[in-house]
């Protein structure tokens, strides 16, 4: 475990490159294990969510090799167990992804609640309607974890005699990890599976891309029905991650809230409209450069809350592909705090996100936290360094950017959080002007936060 200390104040310039989508390659990383050939994946984010899940396919029996800056070869040639290591898949949500590439590889997928960010409820019920869709049978068995001190909840799935079978899948949410358990599993099934109520976001788009490399036919990419035609062998693949739109988002906030001058590279633009379209409700502008593949914030920009026609508080509000993501309302919330006038942001999706905002309101920010679900933010507020902890990857990042922007010094605990979504974030806003100090925790009561 670690901290940052974080000297606030500062005014950052120039050009920050985006790192591949953390969101596409975990579950690009699950469905390798489909195939017996190698998998080639290139822009792959050096990042602790990545390494967790790469460590858990080679566990699992595949070889991983790096070949170079933020690339690896997979080879699945064979699967050596059907359960997913406890110890591993408790850390980490997209652990679960790997139950479709087993059940179609071995027959058989036994796994534990897995784990993630602590934002609110995640039902797994859509991932089990799923694998019933398509034929396997599940069984639920409390079992004594490692430590023989704690009982897991053990999730056994067993595919039908001669592997999973095609189907009509109604999804009863649009969830983007059951959609993609859907498809890898669907990959592999015998027959034709039709996913309606899918979910359409770019990362899902990215693995139907994958699945569609290693030989798999899959029509309606980028809606949401989408058919999907089995196969029963996948052949090698090279597969590129697409850009994180949610880092550059976080960009966007950054430059907005230091009042910075940052060009941000790597950015497939058409996919930020509505990201662009809210930060431009409270007053943050952007230039996109499609070609160049940029965006460009521009430093001494007066940010002020555009209210909605009629003078009325705007709504900012998150909601499936293509709406607003999710993931960027911990950033934009930051961002309001240092935009003059009043906004409401309605969190829909998860009841625990904005819980982190005690933190800013100790910080100096005048919200209220209505109920879990939405709070009102007046701005602009001045932010004072504190010391505090992250919840979660995206609250993390929210909060860094905030003390960057605050006057006085911050303390960061729980920092394996952020790392577990921005690569060597630190080192890389740093090098833009910033000033971050990582330290490591020397005994336990260092803990403050």
């Amino acid at each position: 475990m670690g901290y940052f200390v974080v000297e606030g104040g500062s005014r950052l310039s120039g050009t920050v490159t985006v790192t591949g989508n953390k969101n596409e390659a975990l579950p690009v990383i699950a469905a390798a294990l489909l195939t017996n050939k190698a998998v080639r994946l290139g822009n792959v984010p050096d990042i602790g969510d990545v390494r967790n899940m790469l460590e858990i396919a080679s566990q699992l029996g595949a070889a991983v090799v790096g070949k170079g800056e933020n690339e690896y070869e997979i080879t699945a040639a064979s699967i050596g167990t059907s359960e997913l290591p406890i110890a591993l898949s408790n850390r980490i949500r997209a652990s679960i992804l790997f139950a479709s590439s087993l059940l179609v590889r071995t027959g058989r997928a036994v796994i534990t609640q897995p784990g993630g960010d602590y934002i609110g409820r995640r039902r797994l019920d859509t991932h089990f309607l799923v694998f019933r869709a398509l034929g396997a049978e599940l069984e639920i068995e409390r079992k004594m974890s490692s430590s023989d001190v704690t009982r897991e909840t053990a999730f056994i799935l067993t595919a039908p005699e001669g592997g999973l079978r095609g189907a009509d899948i109604y999804l009863d949410e649009a969830s983007v990890t059951a959609t993609e358990n859907a498809l890898i599993a669907a990959a592999g099934a015998r027959g034709k599976t039709v996913i309606a109520n899918a979910a359409s976001e770019p990362h899902v788009q990215g693995l139907c891309r994958f699945l569609q490399a290693m030989g798999v036919a899959i029509e309606g990419v980028g809606s949401n029905l989408l058919t999907v035609h089995g196969r029963g062998d996948f052949g090698a693949a090279k597969h590129e991650i697409g850009c994180d739109f949610i880092e550059a988002g976080s960009f966007v906030g950054l430059a907005a809230v230091t009042d910075s001058d940052l060009t941000i590279a790597g950015v497939d633009t058409g996919i930020m409209r509505m990201i662009l379209f809210q930060f431009e409700r409270i007053g943050v502008v952007a230039d996109a450069d499609p070609a160049g593949r940029t965006l460009r914030v521009f430093g001494n920009q007066p940010l002020k809350v555009r209210k909605d026609l009629g003078g009325a508080i705007p709504r900012i509000e998150d909601s499936p592909w293509p709406g607003f993501p999710t993931d960027m309302m911990s950033i934009l919330l930051v961002c309001a705090t240092q935009s003059e006038g009043t906004c409401l942001i309605h969190e829909k999706m998860f009841e625990s996100r904005l819980f982190f905002v005690d933190k800013l309101i100790g910080m100096g920010a005048s919200i209220v936290l209505c109920d879990p679900h939405r709070a009102v933010i007046v701005g602009k507020s001045q932010l004072y360094g504190a010391s505090i902890s992250s919840p979660d990857i995206r609250a993390g990042m929210a909060l860094l950017i905030a003390a960057i922007a605050a006057q006085g010094t911050s303390v960061i605990h729980g920092i394996e959080q952020i790392d577990r979504g921005y690569q060597q974030i630190d080192a890389r806003l740093n090098a833009l002007g910033a000033k971050i100090e990582r330290a490591a925790l020397k005994r336990a009561d260092d803990f403050k936060a």
